[in-house]
């Protein structure tokens, strides 16, 4: 199993800490948040490679950054060629990229840049090897449908199984939001280049892709426990810097 972090974003909506700067890079705690996702993929011993995508105007800060992280996983830094905002590929663009860049023909584990978790990741992979081979996601329930409206809000069934997806709907089916979290089994890796070259218009949020995919085939949702911070604005920064600790069970989302 191979593991894809997607780090391409240009975070516009956290100018200007980002303007100069990567978004997986700011730092939590001392310490940046891509160094917490590697330290939970890590753990995960099927994973045997971990690839990191990100665009040229920060590639060279990733791989300053990669000469110095600790991992027991060699990890590769790729540069998906986009300088800007305007020509970015987009999540779903990156990781077809990066297959095809990196020949990716194994199992693979796919997740944000900016996603910090208090769980580990072991619940959400044993649960998709479950399901194997279908594709699985990771959920999680915010709780508040004023506050799902600005995600990918998911509906299950009693097994697990996505039976309705909503991009960032004005009134929500469910509190149940969809994380970058993604684990596609190596022979639904083709479905990702299907995706792109039938889709008419550039759809950047993972959730449309997700949304495509469920009504091909089964894709299961496993809901996380825990504390989740997904680091798009200012305001979600400050708040994971001020109560995230990446080990225990003591942040507030």
């Amino acid at each position: 199993m191979k593991a894809l972090i997607l780090a391409a974003g240009y975070a516009t909506r956290l100018y200007p800490l980002t303007k100069h700067f990567p978004k997986p890079l700011l730092k939590v705690n001392k310490k940046p948040i891509i160094n917490y996702i590697v330290d939970n993929v890590g753990s995960i011993k099927e994973i045997d490679e971990i690839f990191v995508i990100t665009n040229s105007k920060f590639y060279s800060r990733f791989k300053s950054w990669v000469k110095k992280i600790k991992s027991a996983k060699k990890i590769y830094v790729i540069d998906d060629h986009t300088c800007n905002l305007e020509d970015r590929r987009g999540a779903i663009g990156d990781l077809y990229y990066a297959i095809i860049k990196k020949k990716i023909k194994d199992d693979l584990l796919v997740i944000g840049g900016d996603n910090l978790f208090d769980n580990d990741l072991h619940g959400f992979v044993g649960f998709a090897l479950s399901k194997y081979p279908h594709p699985s996601i990771g959920v999680f329930n915010i709780k508040d449908k004023r506050k799902a409206c600005n995600y990918g809000v998911i509906k299950l069934d009693n097994c697990g199984k996505i039976i309705n997806f909503q991009e960032k709907p004005k009134h929500p089916a469910s509190t149940n939001v969809a994380m970058c979290l993604y684990y596609f089994p190596a022979k639904k890796l083709d479905l990702v280049g299907e995706y792109l070259s039938s889709r008419s218009n550039k759809n950047d949020a993972t959730g449309f892709y997700i949304d495509w995919l469920r009504k091909k085939e089964a894709v299961f949702g496993f809901v996380f426990s825990g504390k989740w911070f997904d680091i798009g604005r200012l305001e979600f920064y400050k708040k994971a810097a001020h109560t995230f600790k990446g080990e225990g069970r003591d942040g507030n989302a």
